[in-house]
């Protein structure tokens, strides 16, 4: 299993327009082959800044939606609204909570 996490830091003033692109796309990102879980976070000190986290079966499943329209269609609107460059990682959980 592959976790995914991205970081974002958005314009202030686009905040309300990255939840409501996040709503209306997370379905599909849930149901897209490979991807077993997925959640917004939101930093409590600086409320511009977001994570997805999410969790893939496998990297090539990750890969395969990153090449997606669904991917594509997605990250050009939510670039579009960044105040600074994002981060990703991708990791593998070492210890597994019971």
């Amino acid at each position: 299993m592959i976790v995914r996490v991205v970081k974002m830091h958005f314009r202030a003033e686009e905040i309300d327009n990255f939840r409501a692109l996040f709503e209306s796309r997370k379905e599909f990102i849930r149901g897209f082959e490979g991807c077993e879980y997925l959640e917004l976070w939101q930093d409590v000190n600086t409320p511009e800044i977001f994570f997805t986290y999410s969790h893939w079966t496998h990297e090539d499943r990750l890969e395969n939606y990153r090449k997606s329209e669904l991917f594509k269609d997605v990250w050009s609107k939510t670039k579009a609204l960044f105040a600074e460059k994002p981060q990703a990682w991708s990791v593998e959980p070492q210890v597994k909570m019971p």
